[in-house]
C-alpha cells in the first residue's frame, strides 16, 4: 500500500491508496496535481537517509510526501 505525506502547519496527514490501478490511484494522482498545485513540494522517500524532488506522479512510489511553500518574513 502506498502513502501520500501532507506536511502543514497542524502535523501531517497522511492518503493510503493501492498503488497497482484504478480509483484509488486516480484520486492519488489528482490529490498530487492539486497540492503541487496549490505550491507544495513533493519529494519521493528512496531510502530512510535520502528523499528526492519529484514534479509528476510517480505512481510506482511507495511513499510521496508533500512540504508547504516556506513564507520568509
Amino acid at each position: 500500500m502506498a502513502t501520500q505525506i501532507v506536511m502543514d502547519h497542524s502535523g501531517d496527514s497522511r492518503y493510503f491508496f493501492d498503488n497497482s490501478g484504478g480509483d484509488a490511484l486516480a484520486e492519488a494522482e489528482r490529490r498530487f496535481l492539486e497540492f503541487t498545485g496549490k505550491g507544495y513540494t513533493a519529494a519521493v522517500r528512496s531510502s530512510p537517509e535520502e528523499v528526492t524532488r519529484i514534479t509528476t506522479f510517480d505512481p510506482t512510489a511507495e511513499e510521496t510526501l508533500f512540504f508547504p511553500r516556506l513564507v520568509g518574513g
